[in-house]
């Protein structure tokens, strides 16, 4: 139940922060955020019943966060793939909802929860095109977003509360996902969707079967830089808002374990269904971080191939341009391992099986 997952996290961030009194105001806000919402779907069924069309050959980028699903997410949705959802677009899952707050939007980029992130390991905005993660968070007060947030602090180990082996809802997530994306496809006025998910490194084949049309395009990045830089960017918007780093070190050191786990967990299970051939690998491209960064051009062609999308003069132009900055791109965002209190060793040790498979 929601409320469980909202009094666990209450207290959590009570024990852990020593914040009791805000967390309730934050309840509260979620609570009513989510009976508004639930009006305003109704009256989309009256105002806009079109919505509710079939949704045909989706594009769905999945990957473990910093393997560079946002900078795809983006370009293809930028150039005319498709479209996709809006961060505000997913706290606010309504046609009707969007149509009276869209004139608002700049007034509420001052309270929203995106100025929490660093902005050297992820720029974001309540207009950026985000990862549809985290509408479960919004919706059900669930999901990796939350375990990778506030339920990693636990005296307890919760992983199990979002595993999909153990605590399978699937069904209501790709039926939730399934709304709000013919919702959004009709207020960004387009006719395929392109979605961001990294927790279905974890869950492809039963998304496959939802969605059997969906085209993936499935992001590897050597772990020894996607896995810290991705415990970096979780632990930075933590300090940012809560003082991560100014915590007690046992504290600091459990959080860090328990997600680095499930980072590489997210990694071995979609090498697990993709070796034993629970994948429809014809449906799926891997895409590989380094040919991002160095082959653009040769990886545009074969990704708009794969999606059937039509390589125009203009986008061959804009694909080239974004080659050569793509060559010469360094990024500002900085971690080491021994911060985290990783090595190297270890993390080739738990990860060997994504090298030996996709990345020699």
């Amino acid at each position: 139940m929601a409320l469980k997952r909202i009094f666990k996290v209450y207290t959590v961030i009570g024990k852990t922060f020593g914040a009791w009194i805000s967390p309730i105001f934050t309840g509260i806000a979620i609570v009513t955020l989510r009976i508004f919402v639930w009006f305003g779907q109704q009256i989309d069924k009256v105002i806009f019943p079109g919505f509710n069309q079939a949704l045909e050959n989706p594009i769905l980028i999945v990957g473990n966060p910093r393997s560079g699903t946002t900078f795809l997410h983006r370009f293809l949705i930028k150039n005319g793939f498709g479209v996709g959802s809006q961060l505000w677009q997913m706290v606010y899952p309504s046609i009707s909802i969007q149509k009276v707050l869209k004139p608002f939007l700049p007034i509420m980029e001052f309270i929203s929860p995106a100025k929490h992130h660093s902005t050297e390991a992820h720029e974001t905005s309540l207009s950026s095109v985000e990862t549809d993660d985290v509408s479960l968070l919004f919706r059900f007060f669930d999901g990796f977003f939350l375990y990778g947030f506030f339920l990693t602090f636990d005296e307890k180990d919760l992983f199990d509360w979002v595993d999909p082996k153990i605590r399978n809802t699937s069904k209501r997530d790709f039926d939730w996902f399934e709304s709000m994306w013919k919702r959004n496809l009709t207020s960004n006025n387009g006719q395929r969707y392109i979605g961001k998910l990294f927790s279905l490194s974890g869950n492809l084949p039963a998304f496959q079967e939802k969605f059997p049309d969906a085209k993936i395009l499935y992001m590897i990045r050597d772990p020894l830089s996607v896995i810290p830089s991705g415990l970096s960017l979780v632990t930075g918007v933590l300090d940012k808002k809560f003082g991560f780093w100014s915590l007690d070190e046992k504290i600091q050191e459990r959080f860090i374990s328990r997600l680095y786990k499930a980072l590489v967990e997210l990694l071995t299970r979609f090498h697990d269904d993709w070796t034993h051939d629970r994948i429809d690998k014809e449906k799926v491209l891997i895409v590989r971080f380094d040919t991002m960064m160095t082959q653009f051009e040769s990886l545009m062609k074969r990704i708009s191939d794969f999606t059937q999308h039509e390589m125009t003069d203009e986008l061959r132009k804009i694909v080239q341009i974004t080659a050569e900055n793509q060559r010469g791109f360094e990024s500002g965002h900085r971690y080491d391992l021994e911060k985290f209190g990783l090595t190297e060793s270890q993390i080739r040790q738990d990860c060997e099986k994504i090298y030996r498979t996709f990345l020699i």
